[in-house]
């Protein structure tokens, strides 16, 4: 009976390293039409909330570009100082800071043709009162493909593999 107990409690403590990890939220910016001209990115941004640690993604054709700008830069569609640039065809960016996020499409007359996202990032802790938004702090940019679809949950599969053997190994030793 000990040992069921005790192999009840490893199998809890492993869903909860497995699941912890996974609450971020990719989303794929702008859905099905990604990142291009001629979307609405204030409606496709307006009914989501972002918290640190989610993930954007912008696919693209590589006549785009995606650049994280300041929020003037944002406001005044000015390309050229860019805090980071990419324009592989599929980037991701790592939300790591609180604060908005400015992203701008460098190619002359996109950003002003409406190719231009702005992102309100919330603190993942629960205490959003003393919460200061980030200025000096780039998000990460990296360039992957990650499949189509509007958000997921994501969980790195090495670590859902690992935490799998741990557990099946913490169960076989107290049997």
């Amino acid at each position: 009976m000990a040992s069921s107990s005790v192999g009840m409690a490893c199998l809890g403590l492993v869903l909860c390293m497995v699941v912890v990890p996974s609450l971020a939220t990719v989303y794929n910016v702008g859905d099905a039409s990604g990142w291009a001209t001629g979307v609405d990115y204030s409606s496709w941004a307006s009914d989501k909330t972002f918290k640190v640690g989610d993930s954007l993604v912008f696919n693209y054709p590589t006549s785009h570009t995606v650049e994280e700008v300041s929020s003037s830069d944002y406001s005044a569609c000015t390309v050229g100082k860019a805090i980071s640039t990419d324009s592989t065809g599929a980037t991701a960016i790592n939300l790591k800071t609180a604060g908005t996020h400015y992203f701008i499409c460098g190619v002359a007359g996109h950003c002003e043709n409406g190719m231009k996202l702005a992102v309100k990032v919330e603190s993942s802790s629960s205490s959003s009162s003393t919460d200061k938004p980030s200025t000096t702090s780039p998000s990460t940019t990296t360039t992957t493909k990650i499949p189509d679809s509007s958000s997921s949950w994501s969980l790195s599969p090495v670590l859902a593999f690992v935490t799998t053997w741990v557990a099946l190994c913490v169960m076989m030793v107290v049997s």
